[in-house]
């Protein structure tokens, strides 16, 4: 009987029932000659293992590049996060665990307007910078309680020096605008108009300041827009990096160091150290 779906094996199966008499001994492994598709199964057998490599060792890869990106964006945070402790000190000075002790107070002192009584037993050097945020901290949180307790008092005397930071746009004119202001006797109210409104209009805003406070704006004006304060700021600065000031808000206590816009207790605990 022949198999319609497999006629390669049908008919020499026929033909060797008919002649099996007459059949010889080395014509046997013809008829016995295995099927093809008894060779393709290894070949399947030998594939799946070699697909299975292939995905495991693609996968080997991928979870590589995923750990050296992951290396590598971990790296790149670690850099940005030392890149801005190593910047602060620009913007603020860094809060020192103990007040470093510097040169006589009265060396640190310049030809610069002084808040209080000059003759106050305990002295407080700052170094700032009008468009310095930190500097406008202190200014309205702090100052005002050292005033109150210590300068009204008789206790401390405050004098300011300039410490532009180049990165301010307005730092190096603002300062010059409280030393011409200084000139006619007012330089404390200068400093305080400037941190209370901000530096933000220039030249022209100093010179509008300089109205509202009552100073001679023609004289004011002449000042300002000559530069003639530039080299006593400049000054200022340089006394301060000699001083140890590496950003602002910076101070000298009785000789000591006190860096950044610090809480009040930090100056009280180092006033009373000096009035005691």
């Amino acid at each position: 009987m022949t198999d319609p779906d497999n006629p390669s094996h049908s008919e020499p199966h026929v033909e060797h029932k008919a002649h099996e008499h007459e059949m010889h001994e080395h014509d046997k492994p013809v008829h016995e000659k295995p099927a093809p598709h008894k060779e393709a199964e290894p070949k399947e057998e030998k594939e799946e293992p070699k697909s299975k490599s292939t995905f495991l060792g693609v996968a080997a890869v991928i979870q590589i590049l995923l750990l050296i990106f992951i290396a590598f964006q971990l790296s790149g945070m670690e850099g940005s996060v030392q890149g801005a402790a190593i910047a602060a000190p620009s913007a603020a000075a860094p809060s020192p665990s103990a007040p470093t002790v510097v040169a006589d107070v009265k060396e640190l002192i310049d030809d610069d307007a002084i808040k209080g009584d000059p003759n106050a037993p305990v002295t407080i050097v700052e170094w700032s910078d009008f468009e310095c945020p930190f500097c406008a901290r202190f200014y309205s949180q702090t100052l005002a309680q050292i005033d109150e307790k210590y300068i009204k008092t008789g206790k401390v005397n405050l004098v300011y020096r300039d410490f532009p930071l180049s990165f301010h746009a307005q730092a190096q004119k603002s300062a010059e605008a409280a030393e011409c202001a200084g000139e006619q006797g007012k330089y404390f109210e200068m400093h305080d108009i400037l941190f209370e409104n901000g530096v933000a209009g220039g030249v022209d805003s100093f010179k509008r300041f300089a109205q509202q406070i009552g100073l001679n704006t023609g004289e004011f004006n002449t000042c300002l827009d000559s530069g003639s304060q530039a080299a006593e700021v400049r000054k200022d600065f340089s006394d301060g990096q000699r001083a140890g000031i590496s950003g602002t808000p910076g101070f000298i206590v009785d000789g000591k160091l006190i860096s950044g816009a610090q809480p009040f207790s930090v100056f009280e605990q180092a006033i009373e150290a000096a009035l005691s």
